[in-house]
């Protein structure tokens, strides 16, 4: 597909072999109504380049992936953006509530400031859960390199304690620990600490699946391998067009694989326990967000 583009072939005749081949078009996959119920959203933004008025420019692809109530991953939404800012992301998440996203739960990201405004406006009742292997970077960026290690031991013990008391207290005997000599990485943590551990709110059988984005991250490298051979894009649309394509390919590989290991029980624990905690955390994270 992508080297009939390099060969000159134009995008909307690759479409329309696209659509052959699997018996639907990436606009509809795109902007079909969403019918299920979706508890947990990935999102993430990967950036590709572009012709525009003559120059090369990157664009930021947004990608969201869900979990069904049944267990089963899903591609719900993308779309191609000049920029990842408050706007263009308040723009994506609403995009997904129009078109019938519901009974979301958590969402799981990095910390960029767009997603966590959008999250607010768009779905005030749903809490953030920052990616914890991003966290981990941003904690040992600070860190001198000598204790790098130690630390990412630490924080890996902290993120798989069974309560959030007990991470609380593993936060404060590493802030303890390495006060003094990797300062600015252990505020970093206790800065961040409430919004990496939203998790814990879940069932614990259910926190490792939504704890990161490494799902995310794996479609991402997927992406840009299958787009290396492209390079520069045509335009903004032509990238719709062709990597839609691409995940479009992916939810069908979704579809027939085996569900995550989640069974009706856990979902049933995570709305019996889950719901009121998690719904608390959004109206706190809310109110710090107000306070900034």
């Amino acid at each position: 597909m992508a080297e009939m583009v390099v060969n000159g072939v134009s995008t909307r005749k690759v479409s329309k072999v696209m659509e052959t081949l699997c018996g639907t078009s990436f606009s509809k996959f795109k902007n079909r109504q969403l019918n299920g119920v979706y508890p947990f959203l990935l999102v993430d933004a990967t950036y590709l380049k572009a012709r525009e008025n003559h120059r090369i420019t990157s664009k930021a692809l947004m990608i969201a992936v869900a979990l069904t109530d049944e267990g089963k991953r899903e591609i719900i939404g993308f779309d191609v953006f000049d920029n990842e800012s408050k706007e263009t992301w308040r723009t994506f998440f609403g995009s997904l509530k129009a078109r019938g996203l519901t009974g979301l739960k958590l969402v799981t990201s990095d910390a960029h400031d767009g997603i966590i405004y959008a999250l607010s406006k768009e779905f005030p009742e749903v809490p953030w859960q920052r990616c914890q292997t991003h966290f981990s970077r941003n904690v040992m960026d600070c860190a001198p390199k000598k204790y790098q290690k130690a630390i990412h031991a630490g924080l890996l013990d902290m993120y798989h304690s069974k309560t959030i008391e007990e991470a609380r207290k593993k936060r404060d005997m590493l802030i303890e620990e390495y006060r003094g000599v990797a300062d600015k990485a252990m505020e970093r943590l206790d800065n961040g600490f409430e919004s990496v551990m939203t998790v814990m709110a879940l069932p614990e059988r259910m926190r490792r699946f939504f704890r990161t984005t490494n799902h995310l991250e794996r479609l991402n490298r997927e992406v840009k391998r299958r787009s290396t051979v492209i390079n520069v894009f045509p335009n903004a649309q032509s990238i719709i067009r062709i990597i839609g394509s691409v995940l479009l390919e992916q939810n069908d590989i979704y579809i027939t694989q085996h569900k995550i290991a989640l069974t009706k029980k856990d979902f049933d624990e995570m709305n019996r326990s889950s719901t009121t905690k998690l719904i608390e955390i959004a109206k706190e994270q809310q109110r710090l967000l107000a306070a900034k």
